[in-house]
């Protein structure tokens, strides 16, 4: 459970119609092998007990008091099991009977929810046998004993501060506001559906986009335990579609008709819940006044990860939308440039073109910007300023990418404005050092601005989202521009979108084109600024800052969610267990978080730049960060890692 993270299942057990003892027998089976699993909730079905579909048995005495019993025998029966369980009954108190959500924990019947919205159209008829909840909670007599009873109870765990479950039954989901909008207001980061849904053609989507809809605005898990096999097919089948989503994503899903495993099982995120609760303000938060709040406890324990941690992000994991979504990123990027050339009635845009990929993909979103504008390519102003460390290869490429994009090509040889600049400084050529490569880039920089300024130009920046995080740019050299359109952009995501362009080249036919794209590609990620061996890049980025796959993996889930050396760490491992090995995770998670405070200085400073995702580095809105921040903290954590 450390980090936040809790093992769920939810289930769906074959059911005997109106056989309370075999029904009981079964759930607690479930329940039994889910503990030893390490599940530490799990939910079963409305009306699990019984079956939903008992129909005017429900009016039976008999029926109702055998649910009541095989209510206390599983209870009895799961006492020694560190599970919370909800389970589906109906319940009498008073002269009405109500269709509840059972809460069990260690023995003890912690709380009964009953369903507040009760249907009474076509097949469901519910309202000729329940009552809907009443308004506000009181308690019932169950099992001999004064239990909390109402729809606004919420679960608290006492050991995971972070874990406070409520709950709702089948309708209350489908109504304008379902019950849980007020339990994710009162605090409640996980709630639980029981529910018996049949199936019908096309009811399975409805049902994925309830879940996830509701699991999105709630910022809340969602575990959604549907009936199935063995329920009565009188006029009705349930085919068991049970779902778990977390804010809006989905965990784990039974699809329907499935029945060799009763029961499925994820891992949740409630800190990474509450985190995001905390960022937006958007989510509404209430005093909780009309809710009981019930404690119930769990052992600390390990929670050994399952759940699929995504190692790319930024990046859609159906394949068949990466398309899709390069072309809603290049239009994002270039209607911001297209907007930005309007103001400043630029009469030219000026790019520095390395034959790297994040100056390739600037180009290319300057030209897209251009044909929205109506204007021709060649007021695109493109540059490549070889020196000491360019090589044939990538000036090779630069040439017949802005070439054959028609722009108005211009190759620069900074060689000796740079020695001549050492001259004056009094820096001796020989020394490789930080003066050495910095003075490259702030050359190059010089030169695209007093072209600029020549030509009523707007110069356009190419650094991404990754270099901005390692601070991995030279100060007032390519960090600076008039317009930065690959700000938000990952690494990894720059490859694909140059991807998808070289791709629909070839497709046109632009053979050349698209060629030296690909070789773009295939060039090692490099700022050239130390001398070519053998006409081979002498400076791998890659092999100073660390890979970036993980970069862009570490950057994600910390920027966006906030998560802690330690989590990051943890989670590499299922990620990329098998592609890198432990120490080499860490040394560049260390790398990532120096970098990441000591850099803030040239990020509070950056220019303006679309943003095209949920993660930012601007600090005019997405990251406000003193640049005197002390690391101390998050490097402690790093320390006390590399001692395990």
């Amino acid at each position: 459970m450390r980090d936040g993270f809790v093992k769920v299942a939810v289930a769906t057990p074959t059911v005997k119609v109106a056989n309370c003892d075999a029904n009981a027998n079964e759930i607690i089976r479930i329940a039994k092998e889910a503990a030893e699993e390490g599940v530490k909730l799990i939910v079963f079905p409305e009306l699990c007990i019984t079956a939903y579909t008992c129909a005017d048995l429900f009016f039976s005495d008999v029926l109702i008091e055998s649910a009541e019993n095989a209510l206390g025998f599983i209870i009895k029966e799961t006492s020694n099991l560190d599970i919370l369980i909800a389970v589906g009954v109906p319940i009498r108190k008073g002269d009405k009977l109500y269709n509840c959500a059972a809460v069990i924990k260690s023995g003890k019947l912690l709380g009964m929810i009953p369903k507040a919205n009760i249907p009474n159209y076509g097949e469901y008829n519910e309202i000729r046998y329940f009552a809907p909840a009443p308004e506000k909670n009181s308690f019932a007599e169950v099992l001999g004993e004064r239990i909390p009873f109402g729809k606004n109870i919420i679960f608290a765990c006492e050991e995971i501060k972070n874990l406070r479950i409520s709950a709702e039954i089948c309708e209350d989901l489908h109504v304008s506001v379902p019950p849980s909008c007020a339990h994710g207001s009162a605090g409640a980061t996980v709630i639980l559906n029981l529910s018996a849904s049949n199936e019908l053609v096309t009811k399975d989507e409805y049902r994925r986009m309830l879940v996830m809809a509701q699991s999105a605005k709630l910022i809340c898990a969602y575990l959604y335990a549907n009936a199935g096999e063995g329920e009565s097919t009188t006029d009705l089948v349930f085919s068991g579609h049970s779902m778990i989503a977390e804010e809006g994503n989905f965990l784990a899903e039974k699809l329907p008709f499935v029945t060799e495993r009763k029961y499925i099982v994820t891992e949740i995120d409630v800190n990474k819940l509450v985190h995001e609760r905390q960022r937006l303000n958007t989510h509404m938060q209430s005093d909780a006044e009309d809710y009981e709040i019930v404690p119930f406890s769990l052992k600390a324990e390990e929670t050994e990860l399952t759940r699929s941690i995504d190692p790319s992000p930024f990046i859609p994991k159906d394949i068949s939308k990466i398309s899709d979504r390069c072309e809603t990123i290049l239009s994002i990027q270039a209607k911001g440039l297209k907007k930005r050339i309007e103001a400043a009635g630029a009469k030219k845009c000026v790019v520095a073109v390395s034959g790297g990929l994040d100056s390739c993909l600037a180009l290319l979103v300057t030209a897209r910007a251009m044909d929205m504008l109506g204007r021709p390519h060649s007021d695109i102003i493109s540059v490549t300023m070889p020196c000491f460390g360019t090589t044939k290869r990538t000036k090779s490429n630069a040439e017949v990418l802005c070439t054959e994009l028609g722009t108005d090509f211009r190759c620069i040889d900074i060689s000796e404005a740079v020695n001549l600049h050492f001259r004056d400084i009094g820096h001796d050529p020989a020394e490789l050092d930080i003066v050495y490569e910095n003075a490259q880039a702030r050359e190059r920089t010089l030169v695209i601005m007093d072209i600029a300024n020549a030509e009523n130009g707007l110069v356009i920046g190419t650094g991404d989202l990754g270099e901005l995080v390692l601070g991995w740019t030279t100060y007032n050299g390519d960090h600076m521009s008039m317009y930065s359109v690959n700000s938000s952009i990952p690494k990894t995501l720059v490859r694909h979108i140059v991807a998808h362009v070289a791709d629909r080249y070839a497709g046109e036919g632009r053979t050349k084109l698209s060629s030296s794209l690909h070789d773009i590609l295939d060039t090692p990620v490099s700022p050239e600024l130390l001398p070519a061996k053998d006409e081979e890049i002498s400076q791998r980025t890659e092999d100073l800052v660390g890979p970036y796959e993980l970069h862009d993996f570490y950057l994600f889930y910390m920027l966006r969610h906030g998560f802690s050396p330690g989590k990051l760490y943890r989670i590499s491992e299922k990620a990329f267990g098998d592609v890198y090995d432990a120490e080499t995770r860490l040394k560049w998670l260390e790398v990532l978080i120096k970098r990441f405070f000591a850099q803030q200085f040239k990020r509070s400073c950056l220019p303006d730049g679309p943003k095209v995702g949920s993660v930012g580095v601007s600090p005019r809105g997405d990251l406000m960060m003193p640049s005197d921040a002390v690391s101390a903290m998050w490097q402690k954590e790093i320390e006390e890692l590399k001692m395990k």
